[in-house]
């Protein structure tokens, strides 16, 4: 059996991670809090890991809506 340099193994566990949470995050529209409940993770946690594995700038960033225009077409 091959056995990988212990980097080696490293590289490849945050390459899952990164590509887990960032499809996690592209499928919840960016929004940080529905994607920890949805992967079962507290909204901390998914923050330090979206820091730790340089996600910030890879995410669409969460869409917000403003309460005051919400009624502006009426």
């Amino acid at each position: 059996m091959h056995k990988l340099p212990a980097n080696d193994y490293q590289r490849a566990v945050e390459d899952f991670k990164r590509e887990w949470l960032a499809d996690a995050l592209v499928a919840h529209g960016g929004n940080r809090s529905r994607t920890a409940r949805a992967l079962g993770l507290q909204r901390t946690f998914l923050l330090r890991l979206i820091r730790e594995l340089g996600l910030a700038e890879r995410v669409p960033a969460p869409r917000r809506t403003n309460p005051a225009r919400a009624g502006a077409g009426k």
